[in-house]
């Protein structure tokens, strides 16, 4: 990798595991100077939609939809990232995914970390035309705690 102060080549000094990426620390062989970065495996996964649509799998369309059902809970960025990162380690087991499957997944961990996040997502994710419907999946929650 190029030094990003003077282009020269650079060496790895540590490397280091996380769960969702690889952080590299790098010195520039020529000016000495120290860097991080930060590798991150692409996913290169199809979504098929409801409709039939394929589209290319967006992290940050999944990440905006978890924000949103989060919006004003107590529920940490920390959290919401670990949520996408287990999500996406389970997508990786294949080339194509239905949207289907990533809402189901999306909706158990909402279930266990914040059961209002949870309510929101399922309202907009499985198109609740009726108050009744929003208020069974309320009273299924309540079973199940």
């Amino acid at each position: 990798m190029k030094c990003p102060f003077c282009s020269s080549e650079t060496k790895v000094v540590d490397t280091r595991d996380g769960d969702s990426f690889t952080r590299r620390r790098r010195e520039c062989e020529k000016c000495t100077k120290r860097f991080t970065t930060y590798e991150k495996a692409e996913i290169n996964l199809v979504v098929i939609k409801k409709d039939g649509r394929r589209e290319p799998y967006s992290r940050d369309k999944l990440l905006s939809g978890i924000q949103k059902a989060c919006e004003k809970r107590p529920v940490s960025s920390e959290i919401i990232d670990s949520m996408v990162d287990g999500i996406e380690n389970e997508l990786r087991e294949s080339d194509e995914v239905e949207s289907i499957r990533i809402g189901e997944l999306v909706m158990g961990r909402l279930k266990a970390v914040d059961k209002i996040a949870y309510i929101r997502f399922a309202s907009v994710y499985r198109s609740f035309d009726d108050p009744k419907e929003f208020e069974q999946e309320v009273r299924m929650l309540k079973k199940i705690q």
